[in-house]
This record gives C-alpha cells, sequence and structure tokens, in this order.
C-alpha cells in the first residue's frame, strides 16, 4: 500500500519537474548554416514575403539565431499578428525549423514566446532584406 501512495506522489511531481525544466533557457536553434538551402520570410506588417538563397545571407541569419539562449514565456495560443514569420529548409527542400520573429529580443515559438538572454535578433538585417525585396517589387 506505501508503494502505491509513493508512486501517485513521484509520477506527478516528476512530471512537474520535467514541465518546469522547459522554462530553462536554452538555445532553439542549433542549425548548420551550410545544410540551409533556403529561408523564406513572410513579413506579417506588409504582406511581402522573400525567399532568401544567398549563402552569405544565410549563414549571416542562421549564425545569429544559433548563438542566441532564449527564455520560454507565456503561451502564444490565442495571439493574432506577428512580424516574421520564417520558414528554415534544409538542402533537401525540406522545412526543419519554423518560428515566428516579433522583435529584436522575442520568437514565438511551438505556441511559446521566447525571449533572448544574452544578446538580440539581428531584427534590422531581416527588415533590410525585406524592405529590399519590396522596394524591388515596387520598382518592377
Amino acid at each position: 500500500m506505501k508503494r502505491r501512495i509513493w508512486i501517485f506522489i513521484l509520477i506527478p511531481l516528476m512530471l512537474i519537474l520535467l514541465y518546469t525544466g522547459t522554462y530553462i533557457p536554452h538555445k532553439v536553434l542549433n542549425i548548420d548554416p551550410a545544410t540551409v538551402s533556403k529561408i523564406t520570410v513572410f513579413d506579417g506588417s506588409t504582406g511581402y514575403s522573400i525567399d532568401i538563397t544567398d549563402e552569405n545571407k544565410i549563414n549571416h541569419i542562421i549564425t545569429n539565431l544559433n548563438e542566441i539562449t532564449f527564455q520560454k514565456g507565456k503561451s502564444s495560443i490565442g495571439y493574432l499578428g506577428y512580424r516574421f514569420n520564417t520558414s528554415i529548409f534544409n538542402d533537401k527542400g525540406k522545412e526543419i525549423k519554423e518560428l515566428i520573429i516579433n522583435s529584436k529580443d522575442t520568437i514565438r515559438y511551438k505556441g511559446f514566446f521566447y525571449t533572448s538572454v544574452d544578446q538580440p535578433i539581428d531584427f534590422n538585417y531581416i527588415e533590410e532584406l525585406v524592405r529590399e525585396n519590396s522596394n524591388d517589387d515596387n520598382n518592377r
């Protein structure tokens, strides 16, 4: 009987510990930039979408995101709107990661907000790439 009581106490305790462990700051991305063939960015504020295929630009974005440690925050369920919906594709064309970059320090990933704890996202770089692409489209 005492063994069952311990089991009923330990199982919920273990589940609680596992769940709280997801709130420990960690890296969200760990991708080798050389394996990325394309990054698609959709700008939620303008409606423009770009496909980034230049190796230098891919390397810059992926390296920046790989270096950032994020702290998991509140749930993003029910929140509408975003800035950059970002999809990362491998060299076989398969999507390997999708996230939303909201600002220089906040992303939405797998239903939660994450905040940078050590360095900012190079938000201005992505914003400039989208702006350049939208200007090219307007000049055609």
